[in-house]
């Protein structure tokens, strides 16, 4: 594997020095390896995101729950995942991207050794929170190490693009890879298959990769780390409760309380922080803006909904978890190739415009698949999964790479947490929402429709921003980096 072949330019062999004194390895090599290296950190974190949905009534078999525990199982994942991955970039930025992601790939890779052997579901959940709070530091550090790495911003782009491929190919692949291992070994197989991707992943990014410079002054906001999983938890917490024991309840609205008490703690620290978690001011950068609200209207849909068709497979049409697993299958066909060459469909139209243009089209996959019923043949509804996931694939590399782009590389493991906790911000609102829709006994169908219908209206929500918010002017340095002179 040669970069050259991918069009991509590495940064010289010195700037990305500090690799074992093993004997040189050429710049064009050890940049294709350490992207190899960032592809299996960042696909381990999202394989994990979906691979655990085809395993949901297994679970629920062997260590008891219903819906509500089952979505603690994906959402204590994607909690701590979005409360921690700011934290996680300000670290990296602080002490070096390459110890941080290290770290963390040890961490998930233990994690996930303790979700196989987990004896119960509240052991299951506990470990699922430490596996995201991994997930959190790898993400960040992955991009960061990244931005190091390919200096010129069409390689850099390009080399995003392949770094989402293999994470968009794992998160598609995840329920077929789970219903395969499920079927042959068991459930928690999908946990241990974690362990060689993790010892791949390490010792590819020691021998390869290069150090990120460091912010010596960057201080950890502790404050607004602890305000921000308050906040999370307890939003999760009442949405995913309100579902199954009522909105009504004391403990659901003491939940939405608790969310606005500490969201407005939160606000209030990072503004009066000397260094905040998240720095307020980026989103006064319109594209870090836009950017960073259309990756949550994005995960709040397609995410929430690959949860929801998990259990329409499983439970509705009585589908094997193999089964399940081969349903996916059309979405992991679709994504990859279209993640590939979103970024030259970006260079010839911008990418404000094919942002929008994947939104849109996922949107009417959402919006295809309204007829869908608990007797609707697989092959019905095809088309409409290959469209949802299809959007996705072209979005995701322009919108990273112009969050990337608008903000010093200095930054660039801070900016990545911002866009990566906006993410799984959507994707927790959308697991505990649509899940929420679809658990009262006997609606099952009517809350699939409604999570459709919002689906749809948020991705065409976020397609309606970027494109209305892009900047006007040829030549706009909208897309650059800020002036560090003016800060």
């Amino acid at each position: 594997m040669r970069s050259a072949s991918l069009g991509l330019q590495p940064a010289s062999y010195e700037d990305t020095a500090r690799r074992p004194a093993t004997g040189p390895v050429p710049a064009g090599y050890a940049a294709a390896l350490t992207l190899a290296a960032m592809r299996l950190g960042y696909g381990v974190v999202q394989l994990d995101v979906t691979i655990v949905n085809t395993a949901l009534h297994r679970i629920g078999t062997s260590l008891g729950g219903g819906v509500a525990e089952l979505q603690w199982v994906v959402s204590a994942y994607t909690v701590a995942f979005a409360a921690f991955i700011l934290t996680a970039g300000a670290i990296g930025d602080r002490i070096g991207a390459k110890r941080i992601f290290m770290a963390g790939f040890a961490l998930f890779t233990a994690a996930s050794a303790a979700c196989a052997l987990a004896p119960s579901a509240t052991i299951l959940i506990a470990a699922r929170c430490v596996q995201g709070l991994a997930a959190a530091i790898l993400v960040p550090n992955s991009l960061a190490l990244l931005s190091h790495t390919y200096n010129d911003e069409k390689a850099r782009g390009r080399a995003v693009a392949i770094w989402a491929a293999g994470a968009s190919l794992a998160l598609t692949a995840g329920p077929f890879i789970g219903g395969a291992l499920i079927t042959l070994v068991g459930w928690r197989s999908i946990f241990l298959v974690n362990l060689p991707i993790g010892l791949a992943g390490l010792w590819l990014t020691w021998r390869f990769a290069g150090e990120t410079p460091r912010s010596a002054g960057r201080e950890i906001d502790l404050p607004g780390q602890i305000t921000a999983i308050a906040a999370l938890g307890s939003l999760a917490g009442a949405i995913i409760e309100g579902g199954s024991l009522g909105w009504e309840k004391p403990f659901v609205m003491a939940g939405f309380a608790a969310f606005a008490v500490f969201a407005m703690l939160f606000v209030w620290r990072e503004v009066s922080a000397a260094q905040p978690m998240l720095p307020l001011s980026l989103f006064k950068h319109r594209m870090f803006a836009l950017a960073s609200l259309v990756g949550l209207l994005v995960n709040v849909a397609l995410y929430g909904l690959i949860f929801v068709l998990s259990l329409y497979f499983q439970q509705i049409n009585g589908l094997s978890a193999f089964e399940t697993g081969l349903a996916f299958v059309p979405m992991m066909g679709a994504v990859l190739p279209v993640n590939l060459i979103a970024p030259r469909i970006a260079e010839r139209i911008g990418a404000p415009a094919t942002i929008a243009a994947g939104a849109v089209l996922s949107a009417a996959g959402c919006l295809a698949a309204l007829g869908t019923e608990a007797d609707t043949s697989y092959w019905a509804i095809c088309a409409q999964l290959i469209a949802m996931s299809s959007g996705l694939g072209l979005l995701v590399p322009p919108l990273t790479s112009t969050l990337l782009g608008s903000v010093e590389k200095s930054r660039s493991g801070v900016a990545a947490g911002v866009l990566n906790a906006t993410r799984q911000t959507g994707s927790v609102l959308g697991v505990a929402l649509f899940g929420s829709l679809v658990s009262r006994s006997g609606t099952f169908m009517a809350g699939f429709h409604a999570s459709l219908m919002i689906a749809a209206g948020v991705l065409i929500a976020g397609a309606v921003a970027i494109w209305f918010g892009r900047p006007l002017a040829t030549g706009s340095n909208d897309f650059a980096a800020p002036d560090q002179s003016r800060r």
